[in-house]
């Protein structure tokens, strides 16, 4: 009987292949995925938007042929601009104006935004300082329609 009997070494399974992987490999794989779409739909997004506030303000400004005028636009948008963030701030005058329009990188208060009070009611406005101020404005108008305000 014992003759009968035949006994032979136990072997281990083949390892796993690499290919194709498991199932939980697939998920992450999908997952991580999705995640890079979704940041790169939302940059673009970001993106987009900022390019159309760019362009609304070059537009607006187009119009102006004098710095004063520029003041004056740049102002009427970033007022307009400005009510997303605070009902108010269209009624805002002074330096209340120019605190709700202040970011640490941008300074209205101090500096050549100050202009944006009353440069658009004087007769004459040096050529390079509504220049500053109206780059300032751009800068603040594209954070205000952006919703990337402070």
């Amino acid at each position: 009987m014992a003759d009968a009997l035949l006994l032979r070494d136990v072997h281990r399974p083949p390892a796993p292949s690499l290919w194709p992987p498991a199932p939980g490999w697939w998920v992450l794989a999908a997952v991580f995925v999705l995640v890079v779409v979704l940041v790169l739909a939302y940059r673009r997004r970001c993106a987009g938007r900022r390019a159309n506030a760019l362009a609304l303000f070059d537009a607006e400004l187009a119009h102006a042929d004098t710095p004063t005028a520029r003041l004056a636009r740049s102002s009427e948008l970033l007022r307009r601009a400005a009510r997303r963030r605070r009902i108010d701030a269209d009624r805002l005058d002074g330096d209340d104006w120019l605190r709700l329009l202040d970011t640490p990188t941008l300074r209205f208060v101090e500096g050549p935004g100050r202009l944006m009070l009353d440069g658009a009611f004087r007769p004459a406005v040096d050529a390079r300082a509504a220049d500053a101020a109206v780059h300032l404005a751009r800068e603040r108008f594209v954070q205000l329609m952006t919703g990337r305000a402070r």
